[in-house]
């Protein structure tokens, strides 16, 4: 599954953005915990440069706790980068974010203290809700599903900080087919542009390589099922997913798999791991060293014209005939 989804708002917000990086002191980038290295947006990346950044491993209580380590640790690695996971069922732990931003300046002038932060991120990521509690008031507008921020807000906070909040920006196109899967699976697109069947399938073959016991306690399975139809298929009949004449409702049990891993009834669970990733990263280097290579050798093919074996052969006969023709003798007067 390959996503190209890039709303006109999500086109303005990128440019305010790059508009208002000179005057931002710090950038706070919220990442879904479960998905850190698919939702983070890699034109953040680019345009952030050396600027300070914070991690925030938003929705930590839904992801396994040894993987949100390791993609700590990877993130920290980075210049001028620390991580700051948060969990939906403890909000209050937010607060101390600010804290953290303090820290990010230990030596800063103090005719200059105040520290004007940024807070990026893809859609239905959390931002609103974490801009709400740093304020400790209803400022942004929250939702279950993406894009609900549609324009840019300052925020101050009183305590020597400012918030910029920006929308959600996804990217033009996500080039990794995995990643498309695990948006989709968190709920970073909308619904209506992805099929529940198709992420279901994805996300069952996943759980079943990785925590399959989960899957056999939440959906009560005797035996672990050889794939993912049958899985599907089993968890439909314990579920009661069946349509009439028997069948199996594979959209039903779909739609109630995604939702259950997005509300974490499931476990905690991590789809991606820094190890899975950069084997993915090989595959998808040495794709694009393909394409490029397909690009470049059709343009030569271009440049040289695309000729059938005869027909080279005839336009080189005719070429060597004009080459030989003796030209005509000038006209006298």
């Amino acid at each position: 599954m390959t996503i190209h989804w890039y709303p006109g708002h999500m086109h303005k917000a990128q440019k305010d953005m790059i508009e208002l990086l000179p005057q931002v002191d710090l950038l706070i980038e919220i990442l879904d915990a479960r998905i850190p290295y698919s939702s983070e947006n890699p034109a953040i990346a680019r345009l952030r440069g050396d600027t300070p950044c914070i991690k925030v491993l938003s929705k930590s209580d839904l992801a396994d706790p040894e993987v949100t380590a390791l993609w700590q640790a990877r993130f920290e690695e980075q210049r001028n980068v620390k991580t700051f996971p948060t969990r939906s069922d403890q909000p209050a732990g937010i607060k101390a974010l600010l804290g953290l931003c303090r820290a990010m300046f230990p030596a800063r002038d103090p005719g200059k203290k105040q520290i004007h932060a940024m807070v990026v991120g893809i859609p239905n990521v959390g931002k609103s809700t974490l801009i709400n509690i740093l304020a400790g008031r209803t400022i942004a507008k929250t939702g279950n599903e993406p894009a609900v921020t549609k324009s840019q807000q300052r925020i101050d906070l009183g305590n020597d900080i400012t918030l910029f909040d920006t929308p959600g920006i996804l990217w033009p196109k996500v080039e990794s087919t995995a990643s498309s899967y695990r948006l989709a699976v968190t709920g970073a697109i909308r619904d209506t542009a992805m099929e529940y069947d198709d992420v279901a399938h994805f996300a069952a073959e996943f759980l079943l390589r990785h925590y399959p016991a989960l899957l056999m306690e939440r959906f009560k399975l005797d035996a672990l099922p050889r794939d993912e139809e049958a899985f599907l298929q089993a968890a439909a009949l314990k579920r009661g997913a069946i349509s009439p004449g028997g069948k199996f409702n594979r959209h039903k049990i779909s739609e109630l798999l995604v939702k259950e891993f997005r509300s974490g009834i499931l476990g905690r669970i991590s789809l991606e791991t820094p190890v899975m990733i950069a084997q993915e990263q090989i595959g998808l280097d040495q794709a694009a060293a393909r394409q490029a290579a397909d690009k470049a050798a059709r343009k030569q093919r271009f440049k040289e014209g695309s000729l059938s074996p005869d027909k080279k052969e005839r336009k080189e006969q005719r070429t060597d005939k004009q080459a030989t023709k003796v030209p005509k003798p000038a006209s006298r007067r």
